[in-house]
């Protein structure tokens, strides 16, 4: 088992498959929110679905139009888990609020783009600043 702190973060404990890419994410422009995978062919998570999974980024990017989107993500019921950033921004937390969406970013230990490898199974709790690795891929 292998624990990374981070910063206190937004939502309730998940748990479940990491999908990870040091690509920056955009619900408006990376996905299509109705099929629940990566749209757009420049992203390296092209292709690959996004649903019920627990996603690892460098970063967010875009504005408002994102945050509104993963509320309107949720209420399809085609949506990540979580989504973890080393770094979030604010807009992208109001949406992960809204949307009742756990999110955690500022990891301690470094870059959890390297730190967490796709389908190794999580533990995400906002609440201790903690994401905890259960098993290896």
């Amino acid at each position: 088992m292998i624990k990374l702190k981070c910063h206190v973060g937004i939502g309730p404990v998940v748990e479940g498959e990491a999908l990870v890419t040091s690509d920056d994410f955009s619900a408006r422009y990376d996905l299509d929110r109705i099929k629940g995978v990566f749209s757009r062919p420049a992203h390296k998570l092209f292709g690959q679905s996004y649903d019920g999974k627990i996603l690892v980024f460098n970063t967010a990017k875009g504005g408002v139009a994102s945050a509104w989107m993963l509320h309107e993500m949720k209420t399809r019921n085609v949506t990540p888990k979580a989504i973890l950033f080393n770094a979030a921004n604010t807009i992208l937390a109001q949406g992960a609020a809204l949307a009742a969406l756990p999110m955690v970013d500022r990891f301690e230990e470094g870059d959890i783009t390297q730190l967490i490898k796709t389908g190794d199974h999580l533990i995400v709790d906002p609440e201790k600043g903690l994401v905890t690795i259960t098993n290896r891929s």
